[in-house]
């Protein structure tokens, strides 16, 4: 497994990326887009929250 496959870079990454995306809705003037940004930074926070609980071993298999 290399550097970038392992979870926590991974989970660094969609944070990352969900700031970005945060950023750039500040900036669209069109609010249709902006509200789509959003959106989809909250889904990425979201799935790098999972993701990083499933990383940690929080879950239970039952």
């Amino acid at each position: 497994m290399s550097i970038a496959d392992e979870p926590g870079n991974r989970i660094n990454q969609m944070r990352a990326k969900a700031q970005e995306l945060e950023q750039a809705a500040e900036r669209a003037t069109d609010p249709h887009d902006r509200q789509r940004l959003r959106d989809k930074a909250r889904r990425l926070k979201e799935q790098s929250e999972q993701e990083r609980g499933m990383a940690g071993g929080n879950t239970d298999p039952m």
